[in-house]
């Protein structure tokens, strides 16, 4: 009896579709800061509409029908043909987004090379009925479509070939092709290569058992391989259940030559047994579907997951037995999460939807996917499309596993950023804004002239978090921790051992803040006018956004320019300056000791307040200009009366002297006494310039990331507490020895800081971050202050001056000319114990001394 069914028709041919590259690449859409935004997605234009998606998830393909042929079995140098075939049982996830790219660039690359025919197909596998869902379909076919994988062919396409013939591959849901592969297990019966198996699931369940007790491997026996064909007609005819089996040829071998592995091989008989093709219910099993659909579809090249490496025998018997060429095939390695374990949920995002969510942009992640397993032979991370799809070669594909690193990913994320202008970050942002709650729901998502509620507030806070952010995302919490107020009600509140306590014990705080308390209760405090709530994010000339967090905006008679000379006036009358005036102005106003420029900060409060802002202020926990002074004038009241007075300079002598005591009663005693025989003996022989020419301050790294373009250079943003209030950019050759950027992140440094300003390779680098490196710089490590040191304030050594004018460093040109620090590194080492000396006398802080894991090595 034969297996009914209707016959279909592919129709191969070589004149299968060719779009241009400007069809196939994404398109970022215009650049306008104003331009409206899609309802549904973060993303900007696409190919594919997402209600296009969604028809295509829920028709059924109808097929014409004729005989089932494999184009391959006499093409010469046939187009490539790529295919990525997800099962929808769940979202997009790392692997499979990687797995369609690098199908998508090989695919991409034929059509720069004018190859006729290349294309990427999608098919989806949903053979497993049980657990795939078109709900899960329409979301990875949205994910593709965000991440700008379009495809040729797919399950709503008709393609057609240049004189507008059909070219139907489809149906391109393995759910929709069961005559075909019915019809195809027909005719490997009717040449014997198949056969019906009528074994029930307790037969089968006893043979596995059998021979796991004799220490087999579980395979069929093959008791129907050579049944009876009148037995078979009977069984057949009294309507008993069976599966079709492949039958395995006697010492049949597979060995393919994989792209990425090399040769691979399999002892089939020995390996699998007669494996099932269709199941009782006649439903197809996996790998005769997809061995079925490459032939069928005329796919060249397989790129997957090595998890499918073994999937390839069964394939490969398949195709051998249809006499279809078998795809070339690539098997890329796992994805692994930080701990060496397959990347999954409990490392946090993997799904692309989530990343979506979260404010990453489609081209870093395409990037980002690109690397995992795969480089040019350069340095290069930073890749455009255009740019992958020119170098991209799976020749260069790795075998060894693939680590996924967040913070590459968000780093990655950020320089794709600043690629991007501000008219076209500002829809992401919008965007973000509003999933976070920081702007309502109310109205348009935005407009093209301006003038859409929200829109002035987006563009504000995109410019203010512009250049340090690393996602979409980190805009709208930005905003959200600028809005809000982060002084605690009480001195008591604050953490004992924070930066917060350390600037308010030396006695600034108290003055300074009553004063802008008196100040701003006068009305003469200079802010935000209302009338133009954006000066402080434009430039005053050009009238375009600034990006910069060292730029001021506005001109020389707006708000920027009278809070600047507000500030001096300020610095005059508490007699103070630096970080002694910015550091309490800056906590007094936004509640934090370090952020952006403070105009900025009051200019998007103010704007907040502004209900045609459309800001949701309730959600947000927003803190207005006037309720921040309330609470700064009651916190003030809990200061205790020993902090409210600036400390005399002899005081200020006297709290480091304490404290170098107190650092040296921690050390051993043969050490205190070491420390000081030596400064004695080293100071007396040392005859060059004073150690307090050198600006060596403390400092906290705020971000670090990898450079662009130097495989041994970190690049680092950190606060050292300069005048401006702005941290320094500082390149420093740390990348051979840590692991990673995040490594540096949060850490207290010593700075030495007036080094004049230099390029390296290209980066802006304005200072020195101090590190003790041995004898051969195999091994460097950074000098840490104690981690009560004050940010900013400067590292001085006991013995020498470091008050007036004799102790004051010198300026940056001198440093230089005069080879200042060359002349002094030779006398700065560390003790055995690890602490940095110069001269045998330590490096001390308010805090105490200074230390390094490093004994008996160079400081530089």
């Amino acid at each position: 009896m034969r297996i009914t069914s209707s016959t279909l028709v592919v129709m191969l041919s070589t004149q299968a579709l060719r779009r241009s590259v400007s069809g196939f690449l994404p398109v970022r859409g215009p650049p306008s800061a104003f331009r409206r935004l899609s309802a549904s997605s973060p993303t900007l234009s696409r190919r594919r509409p997402l209600a296009t998606l969604r028809s295509t998830a829920e028709k059924t393909d109808a097929a014409p029908s004729a005989k089932v042929t494999f184009p391959l079995k006499d093409a010469v140098n046939p187009p490539p043909r790529l295919r990525f075939a997800p099962s929808p049982t769940g979202s997009l996830h790392v692997g499979g987004a990687r797995t369609a790219l690098y199908n998508w660039l090989l695919a991409a690359r034929g059509k720069v090379d004018g190859i006729e025919g290349s294309a990427f197909v999608l098919r989806v596998e949903d053979t497993d009925q049980a657990r795939s869902t078109r709900a899960s379909e329409i979301s990875v076919l949205e994910d593709l479509a965000w991440l700008g994988l379009t495809w040729d062919e797919g399950p709503e396409d008709r393609p057609t070939d240049a004189n507008g013939a059909t070219l139907y591959y489809g149906p391109y849901r393995q759910s929709e092709r069961n005559d075909m592969y019915a019809s195809v297990a027909q005719g490997l019966l009717d040449e014997g290569k198949a056969y019906r198996c009528f074994c029930t699931e307790e037969e089968l369940e006893e043979m596995r058992a059998r021979q796991e007790v004799a220490g087999e491997t579980p395979r069929y026996d093959g008791r129907w391989r050579d049944a009876d064909p009148a037995e078979v007609e009977a069984k057949v005819a009294s309507g008993d259940p069976y599966t079709v089996r492949f039958k395995v040829p006697k010492g049949s071998r597979v060995v393919i030559d994989d792209v990425v592995r090399g040769n691979v091989g399999w002892d089939a008989e020995a390996t699998v047994g007669d494996f099932i093709l269709l199941r009782s219910s006649g439903v197809p099993v996996y790998n005769f579907c997809v061995a079925v659909d490459d032939a069928a579809m005329g796919i060249t090249t397989v790129v997957r997951a090595e998890e499918h490496l073994t999937n390839t025998l069964r394939q490969g018997l398949i195709l051998d037995a249809l006499h279809a060429p078998r795809p070339r095939y690539a098997h890329c390695s796992l994805i692994l999460g930080p701990d060496k374990i397959k990347l999954s949920k409990r490392h946090g995002a993997t799904s692309c939807g989530q990343f979506k969510e979260d404010g990453f942009l489609p081209d870093a992640m395409i990037n980002y996917l690109s690397l995992l397993g795969w480089n040019d032979g350069t340095d290069t991370e930073i890749f455009t499309r255009e740019e992958l799809i020119d170098a991209f070669d799976i020749n260069r594909v790795v075998k060894s596993p693939s680590i996924f690193d967040m913070a590459k990913l968000r780093w990655i994320n950020g320089q794709h950023l600043k690629m991007m202008s501000i008219e076209e970050v500002v829809p992401l942002v919008h965007w973000q804004l509003k999933k976070e709650n920081v702007l309502t729901q109310n109205g348009e998502e935005g407009g093209d002239d301006g003038n859409a509620p929200g829109t002035k507030f987006t563009i504000a806070a995109t410019t203010l978090a512009k250049q340090m952010m690393e996602t979409t995302k980190c805009a709208a919490t930005n905003a959200q921790e600028v809005l809000r107020y982060g002084l605690p009600p009480s001195y008591a509140d604050l953490a004992p051992e924070g930066e917060e306590v350390n600037m308010i014990h030396n006695g600034h705080f108290y003055a300074i803040g009553s004063a802008l308390v008196r100040v701003f209760e006068a009305g003469e405090m200079p802010l935000p006018d209302p009338a133009r709530p954006s000066d402080a994010f434009l430039d005053g000339k050009s009238g375009e956004p600034i990006v910069e967090d060292n730029q001021t905006g506005g001109n020389d008679y707006s708000f920027p320019a009278a809070y600047k000379a507000f500030m001096k006036s300020l610095a005059k009358q508490q007699k103070v300056k630096g970080k002694q005036l910015f550091h309490p102005v800056r906590l007094a106003i936004t509640g934090a000791m370090s952020g952006q420029d403070v105009t900025k900060q009051l200019a998007l409060i103010s704007m907040a307040a502004d209900p045609s802002m459309d800001v949701d202020n309730a959600s947000v926990g927003t803190v207005s200009i006037d309720e921040r002074f309330i609470r700064l004038k009651s916190f003030l009241e809990t200061i205790p009366e020993e902090f409210r007075a600036p400390k005399a300079k002899e005081d200020e002598k006297k709290d480091s002297a304490a404290a170098f005591k107190s650092s040296l009663s921690s050390l051993p005693s043969s050490q205190q006494q070491q420390t000081f025989s030596d400064d004695k003996n080293q100071q007396f022989s040392y005859d060059g310039p004073p150690i307090s020419a050198l600006d060596i301050r403390v400092g906290i790294i705020r971000r670090a990331w990898n450079h662009e373009e130097a495989d041994k250079l970190y690049c680092e943003e950190i606060d050292v507490g300069d005048e401006s209030g702005e941290p320094r950019m500082i390149a420093s050759g740390l990348r051979p020895f840590y692991d990673s950027s995040s490594d540096l992140q949060g850490r207290k440094v010593l700075v030495l800081c007036n080094l004049k300003a230099r390029k390296l390779v290209g980066f802006p680098s304005h200072g020195m971050v101090l590190c003790a490196s041995d004898s051969d710089h195999t091994t460097v490590k950074l000098i840490s202050p104690p981690p009560d040191a004050v940010v900013g304030e400067r590292v001085t050594v006991p013995g020498y001056q470091f008050e007036g004018e004799e102790g004051k460093p010198e300026k940056e040109n001198r440093v230089g000319k005069k080879k200042i620090f060359e002349k002094i590194a030779p006398y700065l080492k560390t003790s055995e114990y690890g602490v940095p000396m110069f001269c045998g006398a330590p490096f001390m802080t308010s805090a105490g001394v200074c230390t390094t894991p490093l004994s008996d090595a160079q400081v530089s």
